[in-house]
């Protein structure tokens, strides 16, 4: 079985750790949003979040995400020290027994959306990606130097319409959604700000983020070796180029390329669906199949897209993704991991990765994605997937026993 896992933020979560443990989950992804990027988390902040998930029984078992500074992205200012601090950060964690650590390489953005309250026909609501509105924020917004260069005319075009359509409103919220993909987003950041930071990535094209993200691997996966930690770098979300930024882990030869580059268990990837799903060319079981043997971490969801880049989150089972496939993929291929040889007792971590807003989620003041009843059913039947995949790989060979294991103590 698969280590079923909740993400959550911290004690300045919606979502209290005891809801996280009756909805299911079997131990914590967190991380310390507290402390700045490039900082060392101490081995008594560590300890602290440890305590604040243990009050409910449940441990913390994958972080998510130690950032990666913008400055090592960059190989500029003190981006030498961020690395040191990087690997001491890996070092704390481990003393602790913290196995698993995602991160990503995206520049400036995280994630983006242009809409994350879209009402779906079921009143629920969701993530929504429209290209031609993110068009319309970079061209006539943001007004980025040089942004039409990016877009085909007829992509262009539909961007105008849906600018000369947009309220002053509409328009403050696009920019809000699309700047809550920011790290740090909880800050205020005005466009003029946003076009600076996208500035300081002049002169880095794709090529050159790629050298970079393979010194940074050569640097940090020798500790992760050392330490027993598994690295799982996350795709880009949504995996193309965004605002004349390049990027790196946007299809199965991006991350074939880290892997054959440094070649160790601890250097492995996030297995988002989502993420690499937005894009219609990534098909997610065949990539789940090729990379098996290096997946150190999976979200889960499902997503509708178009050869516009359009995309939309969905329920897990009613989007674009054979979630099917990817769970069988993921089954069958668990010797190729070699967890049982190299890391005995350690289970794959599993999340539901976002979920709609739905019932009495609606209306409440959610970090995007993450709502409480959404991932909650997801979760259920992500479990319930795997079950009905094992049964039908082993054969039912089961006993069926009806065994009594209640036990109520005074």
């Amino acid at each position: 079985m698969f280590d079923y896992t909740w993400r959550w933020y911290g004690p300045n979560d919606r979502i209290t750790i005891q809801q996280a443990k009756q909805a299911g989950a079997r131990s914590v992804v967190s991380a310390l949003h507290h402390i700045p990027n490039g900082e060392v988390w101490t081995k008594e902040e560590i300890k602290k979040r440890i305590e604040e998930i243990a009050v409910v029984g449940l441990e913390w078992s994958v972080v998510e995400s130690v950032p990666v500074h913008e400055d090592i992205k960059k190989q500029t200012g003190n981006y030498k020290q961020y690395i040191e601090n990087y690997k001491e950060t890996l070092r704390n964690l481990s003393k602790f027994g913290i196995r698993t650590v995602c991160y990503n390489f995206m520049p400036v953005l995280d994630w983006s959306r242009t809409h994350i309250n879209y009402e779906m026909p079921d009143g629920s609501q969701t993530l929504l990606y429209k290209m031609a509105d993110f068009a319309a924020f970079d061209m006539f917004i943001l007004k980025r130097p040089g942004a039409e260069a990016d877009y085909k005319p007829e992509m262009i075009k539909k961007a105008e319409a849906a600018f000369d359509k947009m309220t002053q409103e509409e328009k403050d919220t696009l920019s809000d959604a699309i700047l809550a993909g920011l790290p740090g987003s909880e800050e205020t950041y005005t466009l003029e700000a946003f076009q600076a930071v996208l500035d300081e990535y002049k002169g880095i094209d794709r090529a050159k983020l790629q050298k970079h993200l393979f010194d940074f691997a050569d640097e940090i996966m020798p500790v992760a070796e050392e330490c027993g930690i598994l690295m799982g770098i996350h795709p880009d979300d949504p995996s193309w180029n965004l605002l004349g930024l390049p990027r790196v882990m946007s299809s199965v030869q991006d991350a074939k390329a880290l892997i054959e580059h440094y070649d160790s268990p601890s250097n492995g990837i996030t297995l988002c669906t989502g993420s690499w799903g937005t894009n219609y060319n990534n098909c997610l079981v065949s990539m789940t199949e090729e990379l098996a043997h290096r997946i150190n971490f999976v979200h889960l969801r499902n997503v509708q897209r178009d050869e516009d880049y359009n995309f939309m989150e969905h329920y897990l089972f009613q989007g674009d993704i054979d979630i099917f496939g990817v769970m069988k993929a993921l089954v069958t291929s668990e010797d190729r991991r070699g967890f049982d040889e190299k890391f005995p007792g350690h289970k794959l971590p599993l999340r539901p990765d976002h979920g709609n807003q739905m019932l009495d989620d609606i209306g409440r003041n959610y970090f995007p994605g993450y709502s409480l009843y959404g991932r909650m059913k997801a979760l259920d039947k992500i479990k319930g997937l795997e079950i009905g995949i094992r049964g039908m790989i082993q054969g039912d060979d089961r006993p069926h026993a009806c065994p009594s294991t209640l036990n109520i103590q005074d």
